[in-house]
């Protein structure tokens, strides 16, 4: 590979990046134990309508 080609690797990501990496202020904070316990309590909830079922 040439020194004068880009591959856009990198580059080409690196503005996500940084999208990602900023927080809006008028986004919803949801604590990471809840959307776990969300979901564990989601799990129990279809298991028991496929035994009552």
């Amino acid at each position: 590979m040439s020194s004068g080609q880009n591959s856009g690797g990198l580059m080409s990501s690196a503005g996500l990046v940084r999208y990602f990496d900023a927080e809006d202020r008028n986004a919803i904070r949801i604590d990471p134990r809840t959307v776990v316990a969300f979901g564990l309590l989601f799990g129990i909830f279809v298991l028991i309508l496929g035994f009552a079922f």
